[in-house]
């Protein structure tokens, strides 16, 4: 068995992955900004400062990286994680991007595509999955549109995958040795967002308007383009329509 640091591990899809890794008998320890206080493997880490990061990181075989924040930050982070990795002697690095970060001009994708450009660099041993967007994500999205009179939303297909069947793929890998690029994974279907954003509703018993917008710039036709697809690797079982029967949306008021 392995001794496995996750990161963001209090995350969606941080905590499926570490009830995984302990039922296979990993002992597994956990970084968090926010660490659960009935885990006594948590570790208090901040990677924006690193602080506490070479005590969680001592004697670890391997190290799953699920922390991240669209909001920035996300490359010092991996910097100091590889680097603190390095002194460590961690034998192998797994870290979960998204498919069509080297396409997507957008400045969250970009600092990951840096990041696996990085950890290829690094001289660690790596494993790398990109996967397409969880259910999850698109729901928090659509929640934040309904919030509007009429819900608009992008007019660009998706393929969203579910958090724990992506967990699973991550134990798997986290696992064995390491592996560089793996192939992508994706959910079951591409879908539009407009008609994802109406089973939404149903879902709600709300019955406004989808408004399908079409929007300018290069990142937008990046998506149009189906860029950060990959129906070709539709491992995804969970249909977004299971993710809802499974986890009912609130009603809005």
């Amino acid at each position: 068995m392995h001794t496995i640091l996750v990161t963001g591990a209090t995350g969606t899809l941080g905590r499926p992955l570490t009830t995984r890794l302990r039922q296979a008998g990993h002992h597994v320890r956990t970084l968090s900004r926010h660490p659960r206080p009935d885990d006594p493997h948590s570790h208090a880490v901040d990677l924006r400062t690193g602080a506490g990061l070479d005590t969680a990181v001592e004697g670890t075989d391997t190290i799953v990286h699920c922390a991240t924040t669209p909001t920035g930050g996300d490359i010092p982070a991996a910097t100091r994680l590889i680097r603190a990795a390095r002194r460590a002697g961690a034998t192998h690095l797994v870290y979960i991007s998204i498919v069509g970060v080297d396409r997507i001009p957008l400045g969250y994708y970009q600092a990951k595509y840096t990041i696996e450009r990085a950890l290829e660099a690094s001289g660690l041993g790596w494993t790398l999955l990109r996967t397409t967007q969880f259910h999850d994500l698109v729901v928090r999205l659509l929640t934040a549109a309904a919030r509007l009179p009429l819900v608009p939303v992008p007019d660009v297909d998706v393929q969203p995958v579910d958090a724990d069947e992506v967990a699973a793929r991550l134990a798997h890998l986290a696992e064995h040795d390491p592996a560089g690029r793996v192939p992508d994974m994706g959910g079951p279907r591409v879908e539009s967002m407009p008609d994802l954003a109406r089973a939404y509703l149903d879902a709600t018993d709300d019955h406004r308007r989808v408004l399908p917008v079409r929007l300018p710039g290069a990142t937008y036709a990046a998506y149009a383009a189906g860029h950060h697809l990959t129906p070709a690797r539709d491992i995804g079982r969970a249909t977004f329509a299971d993710h809802l029967a499974q986890h009912p949306p609130p009603p809005h008021r």
